[in-house]
């Protein structure tokens, strides 16, 4: 395996991570791609323990102390700096009676600060004590970074800690360096397998219609995206039936029915929309974790890559039949997962400074929060990174309780009457979905579908 020593040499950044670079080059002075989480816990019977956790976790976690410059050819590069891991801030608002708004209202404006990525420590830890046994801690970091599984991991590692420290649990192993998953992908890039994956994606990518690209520096970040979330706690039942007759499991389940609900409704600028002969196909976008079977399961960094799904529709077809036909093509796309989309985008000829346009954006979220031994713990996402487009994203647990849906767009490319229709009508094409006797129904007969203009 390659060797990276990811403490004192100076390395190319990944090309993911060359994505947010070169965002960061174009929209500065804006806050477009901090991420952070605010982790509200009840219940603290050691607030010592949980300072000790944070800290440990802090020290194990080194893409916080990353560290950007220019190499003499002006080409960014990047090392982990020891001495630049943050130190726990400590603030204590137990004394106020708005002490919970004042701490939300602080720690949303460090999110909304501009981050400057070759001058500024790119994490911020927070500790804020709002009452006894009750605080906030924030972990403030950015996409070139870290990615949303990465915070939760951060999160699991402090709440095993935490848990070692009052309840003698066994805090099993530590998280992984940045340099394992750098050899691993340098490894990966050289092989047989990386090859095989890129003629793939070349054939995914030669149909019809053609995805979009946006010119990077010229990306509308609505400063007000539309916004509609919607509680799917109640289609849990159902959700876990159909999912079952399915054969699929529910977060793909809820991923090819949010893409067949995109196809036939999106006909605005958010999306790629191709209809010739009663059939329709269009792309649309999914985040990709990348890390299983990889040495990235335990390491916090930046790996989550965005793959094209190549949606092909007739609505005469019974939505049972495109499940199965859909389902398959998402597996495949997951055996060919690895492959960068920057990469995917170079050969393509993609001109340089471009991207693709990732619109519609399907991110179901089945993660479990992290558990903090006798603590209740509520995790409020502050900041996700920009959004563009239409997006469509859906939370909940391992076993799909708490089920939330948020569906965003950019007001420039779906107008207000549009969004509020497509919002209202997501949810109940959900639930019709996801009725058994559905699944013998041609795609024409579920409801909420746009009509030809």
């Amino acid at each position: 395996m390659t060797n990276h020593d990811a403490q004192g040499l100076w390395m190319p950044l990944t090309l993911a991570q060359l994505d947010f670079w070169e965002e960061f080059r174009f929209h500065p002075g804006e806050s477009v791609s901090t991420v952070a989480h605010a982790l509200e816990l009840r219940g603290v019977t050691d607030m010592a323990a949980l300072t000790r956790a944070i800290e440990a976790t802090i020290a194990e976690t080194d893409i916080m102390a990353l560290r950007f410059a220019l190499d003499p050819d002006g080409q960014p590069v990047q090392r982990v700096e020891p001495g630049r891991q943050p130190v726990l801030r400590q603030i204590d608002l137990s004394g106020d009676p708005d002490g919970r708004a004042r701490a939300f209202a602080m720690m949303q404006a460090d999110v909304d600060a501009p981050l400057d990525l070759l001058s500024q420590p790119l994490s911020a830890q927070w500790l804020v004590r709002l009452a006894e046994g009750h605080c906030l801690w924030f972990n403030r970091g950015h996409h070139i970074a870290l990615d949303g599984y990465a915070m939760g991991l951060i999160e699991q590692r402090c709440a095993r800690l935490y848990g070692a420290a009052v309840e003698g649990s066994e805090p099993g192993p530590g998280l992984r360096p940045l340099a394992a998953y750098l050899a691993e992908e340098t490894d990966y890039r050289a092989s047989a397998r990386h090859a095989a994956d890129g003629r793939h994606w070349a054939e995914v990518l030669s149909a019809e219609p053609r995805a979009p690209v946006l010119g990077k520096g010229c990306e509308n970040y609505a400063q007000a995206a539309l916004e509609a979330a919607h509680d799917l706690a109640a289609l849990r039942p159902a959700l876990m039936r159909q999912a079952q007759a399915a054969g699929m499991g529910w977060p793909d389940l809820l991923t090819v029915l949010c893409a067949i609900w995109a196809a036939l409704n999106l006909r605005d600028g958010s999306a790629a929309r191709h209809e010739s002969g009663g059939q329709i196909a269009m792309p649309v976008w999914l985040p990709y974790m990348s890390r299983m079977g990889s040495v990235a399961v335990s390491v916090p960094a930046l790996v989550v890559n965005i793959l094209p799904l190549d949606v092909a529709l007739s609505p005469s077809e019974p939505l049972g039949e495109a499940l199965a036909r859909l389902g398959a093509r998402l597996r495949k796309l997951r055996r060919h997962g690895r492959y960068r989309i920057e990469q995917i985008a170079a050969d393509q000829g993609i001109a340089p400074r471009s991207r693709f346009f990732f619109s519609p954006l399907i991110n179901v979220l089945p993660f479990d929060e992290a558990r903090f031994a006798g603590c209740t713990a509520e995790r409020h996402v502050l900041s996700n990174g920009p959004g563009d487009g239409f997006n469509i994203t859906i939370r909940g647990d391992g076993e799909a309780q708490g089920l939330e849906l948020l569906i965003e767009a950019d007001p420039a490319l779906t107008g207000a009457e549009d969004f509020a229709r497509l919002a209202a009508g997501l949810p109940r094409f959900l639930a019709e979905a996801l009725a058994p006797e559905r699944l013998s129904q041609p795609l024409s007969s579920l409801p909420g579908q746009a009509q030809g203009r």
